[in-house]
């Protein structure tokens, strides 16, 4: 598969995978920025995609930075469709007690790409109707063991 991009800031870092069987690319920071303790911001990339029809991209957060940092995606995975055409940026969010500091060219988040299929929606008034074993159960309803 081909990904077209451009960068947009004069900073940008091409995406890369840091090894030929990852399933993300990371994505660096175009900028500098402070997270302050328990607060998000959004980060640059300088980069803008266009991913082909029927894939969209996840942005992921990097396990080291959330091990050793606390430091995450907000809205994980966030969502790159195929037809935005704006920068891709990333909302890191730190879970920590302390500021962390994002230096320019610093990875940030992986992107996966990923297929995916649109459903068609058909309303059914019989739903109620088909009974399974978890039924209504909800959040916690199949327990911790």
């Amino acid at each position: 598969m081909i990904v077209r991009f451009k960068k947009i800031k004069n900073h940008a870092i091409t995406p890369q995978y840091a090894h030929s069987t990852d399933a993300g690319m990371d994505l660096y920071s175009a900028e500098d920025y402070v997270v302050p303790s328990g607060k998000h911001i959004l980060v640059s990339t300088g980069i803008i995609m266009a991913l082909p029809e029927g894939y969209e991209g996840q942005v992921r957060p990097k396990s080291g930075l959330a091990l050793k940092n606390g430091i995450t995606v907000l809205n994980t995975p966030g969502t790159l469709d195929a037809d935005y055409r704006g920068e891709l940026g990333v909302i890191l969010m730190n879970h920590s007690s302390i500021d962390f500091i994002v230096k320019r060219g610093m990875k940030v988040a992986q992107l996966v790409l990923k297929k995916f299929e649109t459903a068609e929606l058909v309303e059914d008034n019989n739903l109620d109707s088909i009974e399974t074993k978890r039924g209504e159960g909800g959040f916690g309803s199949t327990g911790l063991h």
